[in-house]
């Protein structure tokens, strides 16, 4: 529901007034007016019984939610590592020169805006950018930019814009299990119904397929815990809030195998014994809404969804997709189950763990897109096969998102064990220097490291493969994934918030020059506290590529090391000053304090 104009009250109806839809109400007023305006949250607030204050702060919490007018155009490029290598950063420059607009500001007439957002899961054909948060333009050139200014100014609809700008290819380069044939509709429920809830349980253990989002966790033990947990009612949730820079590879999926994705959620369901199914879409790919949907009244009519699938009693099971806002750290699941409960997106404390009390309070499995893709596959062909397929310890397939430095960009599924070098090969990658897999919270490999493999007993990935060849300087690889943390940490804990800016802060000191070889150790000491003192996942990765460029690209660090001076007008009390200021008093912003 988003329409151009509508009715507050209407809306809140078709949500029942719940307030754990509070994300998709206020996610509806802005795609219907721009912005979120304190009238509309007070009267959201009021008809949810929820304080002002809390309306407030989950609106402010999302990036793609705005609380003044952003103009009639919010134009927002992707930068993202490969976005900036393929030019995002000139480009952007020069829609602004065009549309006479100053950075960060909405012109004086209201109409537009220009800005940088995180990775679009566009790397693949990139520079790219979103307009309104809902219309993705790929492959910008000076040209197109050229030709956007000229419709932003007749003030054409994006809708209207021209329709290559909007294709997205889904470029598979190589397919193995999940993107090659796919089994038809209803073939992997038919067999789940054949085995049972508890042969079908076994079958997944069998197989020893662990989840595709990056931790690895073993699917048949989530869903085993979820299915014992005492409750009456579970749910099945499919993480696709696919937010890592450089990953693209759920995009694909949700494009052209959705089929398949659904019918893994309700083996799931049936295995567990749900009735309701969730899809977190991420934002970026709110495009795909309405295909998904279809898909999904597909999947009703051919009753392989809604009440005694496939014929039979009491098998009764649905999904419904909620869309994100614009907050990576909404990949962690127990985030992205306060987002769909309408909340921040703030990581809980662990234990319980979502398959004892999960989404409303209930046990629920939380599962990555390849994931349920392959849980399709096992149902159809068995666990023992693939069981058979990679490693011992790290089973079947993993696909890959490549971008950078190669010929030919797109997707790549390869069985566990495969050599990163083989990768490289495939892709038509020249001179490399370095790789860097699994996204910034990853690992970044360098040419003398490309006889290792992927697989859980080596090279963990979540997906992406990002790829630069010698030409390309790694301290800004590293600067950009560094800005990438500060501006998604959820600013829940001191070392994260304060700590991912200070990791900025030195890496913008040694870029103008000002910098020595103890800000190189003060950025070890950071990542060392982070490490070790962050509320999750988020904080405790945002170093990781800072480590290993240091490690293994020293140069590029050195030639920007000089005896220690400060340039004129570099205040350093003044930075200390706003360092406390943001640190507060505990422990871990005392020794934050330390290191400004």
């Amino acid at each position: 529901m988003e329409p151009n104009a509508f009715d507050i009250d209407d809306l809140l109806d078709h949500h029942q007034r719940a307030p754990h839809r509070l994300v998709q109400i206020l996610r509806t007023i802005q795609a219907s007016k721009g912005w979120l305006s304190r009238p509309d949250l007070t009267r959201v607030a009021s008809a949810l019984k929820l304080p002002l204050a809390h309306v407030e702060g989950v609106a402010g919490f999302y990036h793609f939610f705005h609380l003044t007018p952003v103009g009639e155009y919010r134009v927002l490029f992707s930068d993202n590592i490969t976005d900036r290598m393929g030019g995002s950063e000139e480009l952007q420059r020069h829609l602004r020169h065009l549309l006479k607009l100053e950075p960060g500001g909405v012109r004086s007439d209201g109409r537009v805006s220009v800005a940088s957002t995180s990775c679009t899961g566009m790397c693949d054909q990139g520079p790219a950018a979103l307009i309104n948060h809902r219309h993705v333009v790929t492959r910008l050139t000076p040209g197109r930019i050229k030709h956007m200014a000229a419709l932003i100014e007749q003030r054409v609809p994006p809708a209207q814009w021209p329709a290559e700008w909007s294709k997205v290819d889904d470029q598979i380069r190589l397919a193995n299990v999940k993107l090659g044939a796919q089994p038809e509709p209803g073939q992997g429920i038919a067999a789940a119904l054949a085995r049972g809830p508890q042969g079908m349980l076994e079958d997944i253990k069998r197989s020893k397929l662990r989840g595709r989002g990056g931790a690895g966790y073993a699917t048949g033990i989530k869903w085993q815990l979820c299915r014992n947990a005492a409750a009456d009612t579970r749910y099945v949730i499919c993480n696709a809030d696919e937010g890592e820079p450089g990953t693209f590879k759920d995009r694909v999926l949700l494009s052209s195998f959705a089929d398949t994705v659904f019918e893994g959620m309700t083996i799931a369901a049936f295995v567990v014994g749900a009735k309701q199914g969730l899809v977190y879409l991420r934002g970026e790919y709110t495009y795909l809404l309405e295909p998904l949907q279809a898909v999904l009244s597909r999947r009703r009519a051919a009753g392989l969804l809604g009440q005694g699938i496939q014929g039979r009693a009491g098998f009764d099971f649905d999904i419904d997709i909620h869309v994100g806002a614009g907050a990576y750290v909404c990949g962690e699941e127990s985030a992205l189950i306060e987002s769909l409960e309408g909340k921040r997106g703030t990581p809980r404390i662990r234990p319980p763990f979502p398959v004892e009390r999960g989404y409303l309070g209930q046990p629920s499995t939380v599962n990555n897109v390849e994931t349920f893709c392959a849980a399709a596959h096992i149902a159809v062909h068995g666990g023992t096969w693939w069981a058979g397929i990679g490693t011992a310890q790290s089973t079947g397939t993993k696909i890959h998102a490549v971008s950078g430095d190669c010929e030919r960009p797109g997707l790549y599924e390869y069985p566990f064990g495969t050599r990163i070098g083989r990768i490289l090969e495939d892709c038509g990658a020249r001179d490399t220097q370095a790789v860097q897999v699994g996204g910034p919270s990853g690992v970044c490999l360098s040419a003398l490291e490309f006889g290792r493999r992927i697989g859980f007993e080596d090279v963990h990935t979540a997906g992406a493969f990002m790829i630069f060849d010698r030409t390309r300087d790694m301290f800004e690889v590293a600067l950009n994934f560094a800005q990438f943390f500060a501006h998604e940490s959820c600013g829940f804990c001191t070392p994260c918030r304060v700590g991912t800016e200070l990791v900025v802060r030195r890496l913008d000191k040694l870029k103008k020059g000002y910098g020595s070889g103890d800000d190189v150790q003060i950025l070890y000491e950071l990542d060392k506290l982070m490490h070790g003192a962050t509320h999750c996942g988020l904080g405790a990765s945002a170093c990781n590529s800072l480590r290993d460029t240091i490690a293994k690209f020293r140069p590029a660090y050195e030639k920007h090391l000089k005896s220690l001076h400060f340039a004129p007008g570099f205040d350093m009390d003044a930075e200390l000053s706003q360092a406390r200021l943001a640190t507060g008093r505990d422990d871990h912003g005392a020794h934050l304090e330390t290191l400004a």
